[in-house]
């Protein structure tokens, strides 16, 4: 593995024009005596202790050979790597720093990794500093060890490189999708994809007329066809090429090279030093150097540097801290063709309508703050990726798009075809949002007709509301432009539910991903958006029906109607809003409400003042009962968060007030294993400040 780092032409104290490009004749070879006076060198001192470390053995050799003993040597050589290694890093540089130890001397090898499927944190013993011994290569002091799935990833005690754990599940639908997706991708290129703990897929021919002569001949010629399988761990040379963009600590990209097969190359990059040097290391303590290899770089300049054909990644995965929008021009460019892109939004205040003006400076769409909002979200993700893919003549193809906790996130297929660019347009539509009811109208930007045997585009027409809601008489407000087609491929999803359900063990949110899978296989495919029936009810201001009943009455009225994965009690449906406000009617005669308690301007008001033009039926249907869990509804909660809030219920309860019983209970830095106080450590003691706090 090999990291590079360009040293800025300021750090050399030479011209620009003698020194050699490749780094190869500046610094001249160093003898001992000159080493020691550069150490004192600010401006020379990093890389000079750099090149020293790796120059060691053969200075000696050359010219203190008959001076040095073999033990000398090795304590001198050790001295000098160990200088180096903390200067490059505190200078972020990202060389590599490899000691050249005598072949005759034992060499500390890292511990394995674990493979196992829980997370959990290990802590190290702290090494003595002031050992002459050197330190083995595995763990630093005060460095934890992180597990999950079947990677084990070291992290600094100091906030130097950011980890979620709750993003767990992000990362294991990731796997799951991206190992379903290789198995596609390489079925056409003749290699099978082969997953730990996976039962063997079997097709059933639905022929009956099977010609009984020709069928040992199939036989034969079935064992005699080579067959190249790819399993997880080990090098796929015609399988995907994959980069992380924002890669942290690398942990995703370790899991990926462990969990799934058929990779020929990861390439995780991130922008900070200390990150790249970290993945480094982990990829190295995890035995993926064949498949990993760290970058730091500007994630949006390498991925326009890969926009060669033969250069592309086959998938590119974008988990960014807040919005990936500087990333995607650069992303629709550098993913192959029909390439995998997976894509996170974190910055959900912005995309959920707090911020419509800073939503279409980054995305090219306008918020709303709706209770759909979590579903724009996706919607206006989308539209952004296919907006930019359009540019270059490609478009986007979705597989799968969930909200999940306090982000979103998107996969999608990116291929090149300019007529199919061209129904672009007809894909997107405004959408008008009444502020009194909450009725929503989507107006598509383009229209398309079939003309024989051409397509003829024409300007949509428009708008579908008036300059005041029907209903109630309140405005309309605009937001978009979204993605109004489809935002999954339901066979896929099911091919992906189908793989974890079967391998339950394989991740540690499979009940989760199950949940999730299962409720988006069953939404609406055609329907943009949805209701929520406690909106509904608050409107106007009467009792809230059980959801299954007013799924059921609008199943009697004949429309159709399903869950939403990104709402906990909303509703997907073809039914225009006055239907939608007829089934409220019929809802309010059972539960009637104080009319003369209403403002005659309000939106109750004037939409109960109406008659329904429909007699509603709440009797609840065994078609409007859903097989999903439930109570996997907006992303579910995980069983692990959902026991560790009912554990800290009433914590508040029996309060410690008497400060002798304080001193019992040890503090948050002796949990941590960073206390200075040891066994001897208790909330009433001042702690020593932290280096983050001297510098401030």
């Amino acid at each position: 593995m090999s990291l590079h780092y360009t040293v800025p032409p300021s750090r050399f104290p030479t011209s620009q024009a003698s020194v050699d490009p490749q780094l190869k004749t500046w610094p001249p070879p160093l003898d001992s005596s000159s080493v020691s006076s550069r150490l004192r060198c600010p401006r020379l001192c990093p890389f000079m202790l750099v090149r020293s470390a790796r120059l060691f053995p053969f200075i000696v050799s050359s010219h203190q050979q008959h001076r040095l003993t073999s033990a000398a040597r090795h304590a001198s050589q050790w001295r000098i790597s160990r200088a180096a290694a903390v200067l490059s890093r505190g200078l972020k540089s990202m060389e590599p720093l490899k000691t050249h130890q005598d072949p005759r001397v034992p060499s500390h090898n890292p511990p394995p990794a674990s493979t196992g499927s829980t997370a959990g944190v290990m802590t190290p013993t702290d090494a003595a500093p002031d050992t002459e011994t050197p330190p083995p290569v595995g763990l630093l002091p005060g460095e934890t060890v992180v597990k999950e799935g079947k990677a084990a990833i070291l992290f600094p005690s100091a906030n130097e490189v950011f980890y979620n754990p709750v993003q767990e599940f992000n990362r294991d639908l990731t796997c799951a999708v991206i190992t379903e997706f290789a198995r596609e991708l390489l079925a056409q290129r003749g290699i099978k994809v082969v997953v730990p703990g996976e039962k063997e897929r079997v097709v059933v021919s639905l022929s009956e007329e099977t010609n009984e002569a020709e069928a040992p001949v199939k036989e034969k010629n079935r064992t005699e066809e080579p067959v190249e399988t790819a399993t997880a761990g080990e090098k796929c040379e015609r399988g995907l090429r994959v980069l992380e963009g924002l890669a942290a600590s690398g942990l995703r990209s370790v899991r990926f090279a462990l969990e799934v097969p058929g990779l020929q190359s990861i390439t995780a990059n991130d922008f900070s030093a200390k990150a790249a040097g970290l993945i480094a290391r982990n990829s190295e303590y995890n035995g993926v150097n064949h498949l990993l290899q760290a970058s730091c770089r500007d994630a949006s300049m390498l991925m326009y540097e890969m926009r060669g054909k033969k250069e592309r990644y086959d998938v590119i995965d974008l988990d960014p801290y807040g919005s990936p929008a500087p990333f995607l021009d650069a992303a629709v460019q550098a993913v192959s063709e029909g390439g995998l892109l997976c894509i996170t939004c974190t910055d959900m205040a912005v995309m959920a309508g707090n911020s419509g003006e800073t939503c279409y400076s980054k995305y090219g769409s306008v918020s709303i703050k709706a209770k759909y909002c979590h579903e724009m979200a996706l919607r206006i993700i989308l539209h952004s990726l296919d907006q930019r893919a359009g540019v270059y003549q490609r478009y986007i193809q979705p597989l799968l798009s969930v909200s999940v906790d306090f982000y979103i996130r998107v996969f999608v297929r990116v291929f090149t075809g300019q007529c199919t660019v061209k129904n672009s347009a007809s894909k997107q539509a405004l959408a008008y949002n009444c502020v009194g009811c909450g009725s929503f109208h989507l107006q598509r930007m383009g229209k398309r007709m079939m003309n024989g045997k051409h397509m003829k585009y024409s300007a949509a027409t428009g708008p579908p509301v008036g300059p005041e809601c029907e209903h109630c008489g309140q405005r309309h407000q605009m937001g978009g432009p979204l993605w109004v087609e489809p935002i999954h491929d339901v066979p896929f999803v099911q091919k992906v539910l189908s793989a974890v359900s079967g391998n339950p063990s394989r991740f540690g949110t499979s009940k989760r991903i199950e949940g999730m899978l299962s409720m988006v296989t069953e939404e609406l495919e055609d329907v943009p958006l949805y209701y929520t029936v406690d909106s509904l009810s608050s409107t106007i201001h009467c009792n809230t029906p059980p959801l299954l009943q007013f799924w059921s009455a609008l199943l009697h009225a004949g429309h159709r109607a399903s869950l939403s994965h990104a709402c906990k009690n909303a509703i997907k449906t073809n039914a225009p809003p006055a239907a939608i406000w007829d089934i409220m009617r019929c809802w309010e005669k059972s539960n009637p409400v104080k009319r003369e308690k209403l403002s005659e301007t309000s939106p109750a008001f004037k939409i109960l003042s109406t008659e329904p033009s429909l007699e509603a039926c709440f009797t609840v249907r065994e078609d409007a009962n859903p097989q999903s869990p439930r109570a996997k509804a907006n992303g579910g909660v995980s069983t692990s968060l959902k026991e560790k809030r009912e554990k800290h219920q009433n914590k508040r309860k029996n309060q410690i007030t008497d400060s002798s019983q304080l001193k019992n209970l040890p503090c948050k830095r002796f949990r941590q294993g960073t206390c200075s106080h040891g066994e001897r450590c208790c909330y009433s003691h001042d702690l020593p400040p932290t280096d983050q706090e001297k510098m401030e």
